[in-house]
This record gives C-alpha cells, structure tokens and sequence, in this order.
C-alpha cells in the first residue's frame, strides 16, 4: 500500500512529540489502523494516529502466510481487522542451531559425568529459541517492533517476536478486552498541542487520573462536587503565577471558574466512561461509584437471574440492551450503558454471570 502523507499544516512539530506518552510506547493499535495510518512528511518512519506520533507497536495474531529466507521469516498476521507482514530477524543462535556444520562440533568437558553441563544446557536452550520463533500457519504470534513501507507496503520490522501457547484462548480475550479500552482512554483521544508547547488535553487527563486514583484508594461510594474539588487545586495555576512580567491585569476566568469548569468535564468523563453515575439528577448533585454500588450489582444479577430462565433468554441469554432497559426500569434511569458495562464485566470476573456473546449473558 502507499503510505499517505500527513498535511504539514496539521502534523505538530517534531521537537513536541516527545510530550505524547505513546510516542515512547510500543502502541497496541489494531493492524486496520496501522495499515491506514499517515506517514510523517518532518520525519520518514513516523505515522500519525489521532495525531499521536507513532513508531512501534505491539500486534497479537495469527499466521496467515509464511516465507523464510536465510536471515529472516516473513509472516503475514491476522489479528482480525487486517493482515500485516512481519519482518523477524534471525538471531546468531538461531543460525547455528540451523546450520549443520556449526552445531555439534564442541565436546563435552569430561569433569561435567552426572553434573550440570553448559554445553548441553546451551544447546537446549538454543533448540527451544528455535521452536519458539520458527511458526506455522494457523500459529498465534506476538510481534512487537516499528513500522516501516517498504516497496509500498507496510510491515512491521520485528525487535521481538514469539510464538504464544493460548490453548483456551485466555490470552487473546484478554488482548481483545485490553485494546478497545486504551483506545477509549488514549489513542482516540486526539494529543493536541496549545501555543505554549504543553498537552492541551494533559490538566484534562492528570485531572481524570487523580480523582480515579482517589476513588479507588478511598472505596469511595458516592460523593459531591465539592468533596473532590479541592484534589484539582493543584492544577490551577494561581494568577500571581500567570501574570505578564508588566504585571498587566489578566483577563479570562478566574481560578474559581477554571477549577469548576475542570472539574465539570472530569465528571463528565467519568460518567461517558461509566466510571460513576446520578442514580437520581436533582440539586443535590449525589455521584456513585459504579463498582462500589453494591444495590446496582444486585439489581443487575436479580435480573439475569430472572430473565435467564425465560424461554426467550433461556439459550443465548439476556441481551445487554435489555438488560439495561431492565435496569432502569427497576433500578434507575440514569444508568448509562457504559456503567452497566463495566458492571457486567465485574461480575463475569467474580463468575456471578457468564457471557454467552459480545452482547448476550446469563446467570451461574
């Protein structure tokens, strides 16, 4: 495929890609948008996702196609949105583990009889390297290293590889559960950059980050603006500090305002998250911690519970659509789908519910 440029006008500037996190980061992006991302027009090698400067990544999948060549295996992986090549490089070890003329021509020490023998141990060593990197199709490997196009066609130049023993398939549902969340908390999240050089969405994300933290530490299980607010002082920066070295009178909001307005759309987050919600929306603005809502919990496994033994749900299970139209029913109509969720998630965790689909659970 050709690799498309990225708009100069758009691309930020390369000494700020440092202040991205993935930058650094091996991304867990999905072969579909590392196929589609932009190439850098500043620097050749570097792609854009959501404006995030990228350069490695991290792919699980499956061998579709493989090509050996002496100093290298070229495996086409599926990690069901897409197919990438993956260029993985021989070691040293590996080769003389191949090659006949260079194995097997060292003897053994004769002061090692019934002892620990490094040659021998070395050799194993050397033969499980080689089954653990010489794949079959159909095989699931894990491959993790930076993206290149090369003859028009974008591949992944291998610094690691293995192949991955999931004979129940623990790993890749736990890859498929992990990825779509880090989509949500960072990749979709476009990294923005303000005329002072910082993060535009940074105070958003430390802010976010810290009452999680708080919530979490604390067993928090409901709580007002004002009980948190005081966390995000920090982040404010007092006028003093943001005053002209004129010493001119600043105009915009003042502290009091910024620290509402960040702590608005922190709870916003957390609510579009799923992370807390108004079980009833009145003055009293009364938040709940959706895995410390013990009512909520119960409320959602009374009605699987129920609804399972229908004839209806009895075979696939209840739908989660319905659940949640039974839950705020029953139990509030504030409850957003994203809570329900990660409710759902938690209780197929502890095993109170088994998921029968993507979407579809019934009861233990």
């Amino acid at each position: 495929m050709q690799a498309a440029a990225m708009d100069p006008a758009d691309e930020p500037p390369s000494m700020l890609w440092g202040l991205d996190p993935i930058f650094s980061a091996f991304a867990r992006l999905f072969v579909r948008d590392i196929l589609q991302m932009t190439e850098s027009t500043q620097v050749p090698g570097i792609y854009f996702y959501n404006l995030h400067p990228i350069y490695k990544v991290d792919v699980l999948g499956t061998v579709v196609y493989k090509r050996e060549r002496d100093d290298f295996f070229c495996y086409g992986v599926d990690d069901g949105t897409g197919v990438i090549n993956c260029l993985c490089w021989k070691r040293n070890l590996l080769k003389e583990a191949e090659d006949p003329n260079k194995s097997g021509t060292k003897k053994h020490s004769d002061a090692d009889h019934g002892g620990f023998d490094p040659v021998a141990e070395l050799k194993k060593l050397g033969q499980a390297q080689l089954k653990r990197c010489r794949l079959e199709i159909g095989e699931l490997v894990r491959v993790r290293g930076p993206v290149k196009t090369s003859r028009q066609q974008r591949e992944i130049m291998a610094s690691t590889y293995y192949k991955v023993d999931d004979p129940v398939m623990a790993i890749q549902i736990a890859w498929m559960m992990e990825v779509p969340q880090l989509y949500r908390q960072f990749y979709d999240k476009r990294f923005q950059i303000n005329a002072a050089g910082y993060s535009a969405e940074s105070s958003i994300n430390k802010a976010t980050n810290i009452i999680q933290d708080f919530l979490k530490q604390k067993l928090v299980t409901k709580f007002r603006p004002y009980d948190v607010q005081d966390l995000l002082q920090p982040l404010i920066p007092s006028r003093h500090q943001a005053q002209s070295a004129e010493q001119e009178p600043l105009a915009g909001p003042s502290g009091c305002q910024q620290l509402s307005q960040l702590l608005k759309e922190v709870l916003q987050i957390l609510q579009n998250e799923g992370v807390v919600y108004r079980k009833v929306k009145s003055q009293d603005e009364m938040y709940l911690v959706t895995t410390q809502d013990k009512d909520l919990f119960i409320a959602v496994k009374d009605i699987i519970r129920e609804d399972s033994k229908r004839e209806k749900y009895a075979e696939k299970g209840c739908h989660v659509l319905h659940i949640l139209s039974a839950v705020r029913q029953r139990y509030s109509l504030n409850v957003s789908k994203a809570a329900l969720e990660l409710v759902l998630k938690t209780l197929e965790c502890d095993s109170d519910i088994i998921s029968t689909s993507d979407t579809h659970y019934i009861a233990i």
